[in-house]
């Protein structure tokens, strides 16, 4: 039998496979709003295939209820591990009124809600990360114990809101972890064009603190990164910059060709490393994951899918008169 890595890490059995849940459920949410974007039944998809296992990876290694998230539109794995259910993201999809991220305001991807703390995001890309390192600050002024997540793609951290955050950070040691999925292309935009570094992690030196690169297609490896990172920004030692190496399996999004800059044969052998095809496989080598566990819990996130768009669809729809609610004092 195979080594289990999983345990080498401090993670158990039952957290592997809530992993492999986690990652299935939202790769279904996803391939579920794909096919009602292209139904004309929601205006816009902005997808996670194929950066699932960093996502759950890294919320596995973080507190939930007790440490905050600032995500980037692409991290419905994360924010699935914080509470929110696939009811709630269909909900956002439709842009219904139930909606926990915004009412049916928001673009579908632009996650929040107090009570998963996740800081609500924003359309202009990297502003969470400035944001996320207010945040930090203020915990360490307040001498609490949480640490902060801000994840961005790697177009992002060419952003001076990335530099000017990562420097502030640095300088004053917060507890802020920076986490970059890193998918190869800024919409359209290949890496090469992107940095003149090897990788985003070595920008983290100019700032003073640790960059780590790491294998974003396993969550193992990405939960004893993110883990080690957070053990230090509880010590007071600073932020950490983890550099998550995926690849997006799809268009950057729902109104997006990417025929256009990137060729079939090379997403053709991305999906060789799909994140899902290779973390199931791990699963059953080490004899956790055998033909009817598998069917079952496909069985269950097929049913969580299914219920959460029949509800979602047939959901009341905000009113007019709502518009202006929370844009105008009283």
């Amino acid at each position: 039998m195979t080594t289990k890595r999983h345990e080498q890490v401090g993670l158990t059995d039952a957290q592997v496979l809530d992993m492999y849940y986690y990652m299935l459920l939202a790769r279904k949410i996803d391939e579920r709003q794909w096919l009602l974007n292209r139904a004309g039944k929601v205006p816009f998809v902005i997808s996670c295939q194929g950066q699932e296992a960093a996502q759950v990876g890294a919320a596995f290694a973080l507190e939930v209820g007790k440490d905050y998230l600032c995500p980037y539109y692409r991290d419905l794995g994360l924010v699935l591990v914080f509470g929110q259910t696939a009811r709630d993201c269909m909900l956002s999809a439709f842009a219904k009124v139930e909606d926990p991220n915004s009412g049916g305001r928001q673009m579908p991807g632009h996650f929040g809600g107090k009570k998963y703390n996740i800081l609500t995001g924003s359309s202009p890309v990297t502003t969470q990360v400035p944001h996320a390192v207010g945040m930090a600050l203020a915990g360490k002024m307040q001498q609490k114990d949480f640490v902060v997540y801000a994840s961005f793609g790697e177009g992002s951290s060419n952003q001076g809101d990335f530099h000017e955050g990562a420097n502030f950070a640095g300088v004053h040691k917060l507890p802020v972890i920076f986490f970059c999925e890193n998918n190869k292309y800024a919409i359209s935009v290949p890496l090469k064009k992107q940095l003149a570094c090897e990788s985003v992690a070595d920008r983290a030196i100019g700032y003073g603190f640790q960059g780590v690169s790491v294998d974003g297609n396993d969550p193992i490896e990405v939960y004893r990164v993110m883990k080690e990172a957070v053990e230090r920004a509880r010590r007071g030692e600073g932020p950490t910059l983890i550099e998550a190496v995926v690849y997006r399996l799809v268009p950057h999004s729902s109104d997006d060709d990417d025929r256009v800059y990137r060729t079939r044969e090379e997403v053709e052998e991305a999906k060789k490393n799909d994140p899902l095809i290779v973390f199931a496989a791990y699963l059953r080598e080490v004899g956790l994951l055998d033909e009817s566990t598998e069917k079952d819990m496909l069985a269950r996130v097929q049913l969580e899918v299914d219920e959460a768009t029949e509800y979602a669809e047939n959901a009341p729809y905000p009113t007019p008169e709502s518009t202006l609610t929370h844009v105008y004092g009283k």
